[in-house]
């Protein structure tokens, strides 16, 4: 099954695909997206909630020698069709799909047999469609090479290897010979190879969209992807086949083998159910060598929800916890944690010290209530490797911002110097920060200058390690306008008829063509245009809508992992970068138990920074942006006259013109404008 993901191929949405799937009476589902693993986390996560397996797997191609030759302008690799057997399974698929394009990218992401046989465990392979190393031998009629593919990938996968049938009769005499007969002529030998070999083979059927329905809508996305208009006869053509068939309609497509519809139940039933969730994967925050924590309150944390009584006698009467460790391994994340808690709690009442002096009743009550709760949680490494980024930018001479968001509600964030914005003194409240009644990862977004973020970029993949640190993955999606522009072209509407349809969709965020024909009533009577194109062109742009379309990077979005990413999430090359990027996105990182950090490179900070510079050249004054006094009656006259162009949030037109008739004269009013 080729969703979405596969960009510009795929036509089938994934909650779409599974919902026709349930209706269809389908227990489980693969998704095979060519070369990637984008939609995998979705697609997982959605097959769960519908009740059905979720079948986890690429179609990968392979090249006809090493993935690093990139000599040969043909070897864009052989189709492979690879299916994650149990959890195992995943994780090498994912290192497997992510060397790919790590090391094998050449026109397209491509693996090898040396990445199959280091990584097969856990993995089923299917020898694929006509495009397959197998098929392609059988159609060029080297039948010893076909027997020689058959072996190898047998001695690779043992009896988790089978051979694939496929049959795609579309009633077009020119497809057909192109596709169906050599269909025919391929099931025929692989029938004769199984029995010869001993390896099992399964019908499937090729989909790359939903209903049948939908089929010219798709093959008007084929014509984008290869930017070929649709009356010309050499371009790419599918056989209107390629839609999830019932088990009816491959059971009438394969009346003289019943076997291979229970073959492919028998791959449904070996596939594992498991989840992608994990609890965090805290990066270890390495606590200074010379930094020494007494052993009774290392062991204070050490116990803290530590439960079995046994341990607890053993940790209590241990003259050293690394004792206990090597006893208990599986301990030894929770030695890490207690130990960075410990180093926490004596930088904050360090930092706390500088910037409250002698410490009152209520600052220590809150840093007692705030820590605890850091502590009960597990989060002390994050505080740590944030107070860590931000410290290294300072020193480097980038600037920081004061902070933005909830976290500026944490007195320790503010004794840190993570932000400069005391809590205590605006009444900001912990809990919106860091709540025990619901536990989530902190979330701290951080600002640097323009020019510093990619410097501090640089340091932190530096310091854990450029396995371990990561851009998050965007996808870019068909929006209504250009839906309707894109299918409007390869239709051949005339160009001022294309624009005015684009014209009537509103402009508005997250807008769709379902919303547009509720605004604006006369967008949707062009369902209904006498002219044929232009109702073709609504309604096949209704299907595509929403089509994934390319990919991005996250403007701000880090990953900081403890163990090397491919160890959990396939990865990819970033153009013009060496930093890797993610293939989930940001709403699924976080559940499989990676750290997300945002890493804001703002221009704002930057004008500061040079204003900075300027008044030390010209008026020989050094300044400390975070040491200007809020009460500056001259600042409050520039706001009150509206003088506020390039002030983030206060440059609007409505926001000057409420400036001017409200005339703040202290920083609350500011906050409470805002």
């Amino acid at each position: 099954v080729h969703t979405q993901y596969s960009i510009l191929d795929g036509a089938a949405a994934i909650k779409p695909l599974l919902k026709r799937a349930k209706e269809l009476g389908m227990t489980s589902l693969a998704i095979t997206d060519h070369g990637n693993m984008f939609g995998v986390k979705e697609f997982h996560d959605a097959a769960e909630k519908e009740g059905i397996k979720p079948i986890l797997g690429c179609e990968v191609y392979v090249a006809g020698g090493s993935r690093f030759d990139k000599s040969g302008k043909d070897d864009r690799g052989d189709h492979l069709i690879l299916l994650a057997k149990n959890l195992e399974g995943y994780h090498n698929l994912a290192r497997i799909v992510s060397y790919a394009f790590i090391e094998g990218f050449y026109y397209r992401p491509r693996v090898d047999k040396e990445l199959l046989r280091l990584y097969h465990d856990g993995i089923i392979c299917c020898s694929a469609c006509l495009g397959g190393e197998l098929p392609q031998a059988i159609m060029h009629g080297n039948i010893d090479e076909a027997h020689r593919v058959v072996e190898e990938f047998k001695s690779i996968f043992g009896e988790d290897y089978y051979l694939e049938l496929q049959l795609h009769p579309s009633g077009n005499a020119r497809i057909d010979a192109q596709v169906y007969e050599n269909q025919k002529k391929v099931n025929e030998v692989i029938l004769r190879l199984a029995a010869e070999h001993g390896v099992k083979y399964i019908a499937s059927n090729d989909v790359h969209f939903i209903m049948a329905d939908d089929a010219p809508a798709h093959d008007r996305l084929i014509c984008l992807n290869t930017g070929r208009d649709l009356d010309d006869p050499n371009r790419m053509r599918y056989t209107f086949q390629e839609y999830l068939k019932s088990e009816e309609e491959m059971a009438a497509l394969f009346p003289d083998h019943p076997e291979a519809l229970a073959t492919t139940a028998e791959i449904a039933a070996k596939v594992e159910s498991y989840s992608l969730e994990h609890k965090p994967l805290m990066p270890n925050f390495p606590i200074p060598d010379d930094f020494e924590i007494p052993l009774d309150k290392l062991k204070e944390t050490f116990l803290k929800k530590l439960e079995d009584e046994a341990l607890r006698a053993e940790v209590n009467d241990c003259a050293s916890l690394d004792d206990v460790i090597a006893r208990h391994p599986e301990l030894s994340e929770r030695l890490m944690i207690s130990k960075q808690f410990r180093y926490l709690e004596y930088l904050t009442y360090l930092g706390a010290e500088k910037r409250y002096g002698t410490l009152s009743e209520a600052v220590r009550k809150r840093i007692e209530y705030e820590l605890s709760t850091i502590e009960w949680m597990g989060f002390p490494g994050y505080f740590l490797i944030v107070w860590d980024f931000i410290r290294a930018a300072r020193e480097m001479g980038v600037s920081v911002g004061p902070g933005r968001g909830s976290a500026a509600g944490s007195v320790v964030a503010y004794a840190l110097k993570i932000t400069s914005i005391d809590p205590m003194k605006y009444d900001l409240l912990f809990e919106r920060f860091l709540n025990p009644d619901r536990i989530s990862l902190p979330d701290i977004d951080v600002d640097f200058d323009d020019d510093g973020r990619q410097r501090v970029l640089e340091w932190v993949t530096q310091k854990y390690g450029a396995d371990k640190v990561a851009h998050i993955v965007t996808f870019g999606s068909m929006a209504a306008k250009m839906a309707i522009k894109d299918v409007a072209r390869v239709l051949k509407l005339d160009l001022s008829e294309a624009n005015r349809l684009a014209k009537m969709v509103p402009e508005a965020p997250k807008m769709t063509l379902k919303k547009a024909y509720k605004e604006n009533p006369d967008l949707a009577k062009e369902k209904d245009s006498p002219n044929p194109l232009i109702s073709k062109t609504i309604h096949l742009a209704e299907t595509l809508e929403g089509s994934v379309r390319q990919t991005g990077v996250h403007a701000c979005g880090i990953l900081i992992s403890r163990d090397p990413l491919t160890d959990h999430i396939p990865i990819m090359p970033t153009e013009g970068e060496s930093l890797m990027t993610t293939q989930y996105d940001g709403h699924f990182v976080e559940p499989i138990g990676l750290i997300k950090m945002d890493f804001l490179g703002l221009r704002t900070l930057s004008i500061i920074k040079t204003c900075l510079e300027n008044i030390k050249k010209s008026k020989h004054l050094v300044l400390d942006e975070n040491e200007i006094p809020l009460d500056d009656e001259e600042t409050f006259k520039l706001f009150s006259r509206g003088e506020t162009t390039g002030l983030f949030q206060f440059e609007s037109p409505g926001m000057k013109k409420h400036l001017r008739n409200l005339k703040p004269n202290r920083f609350e009013d500011l906050i409470a404008m805002n």
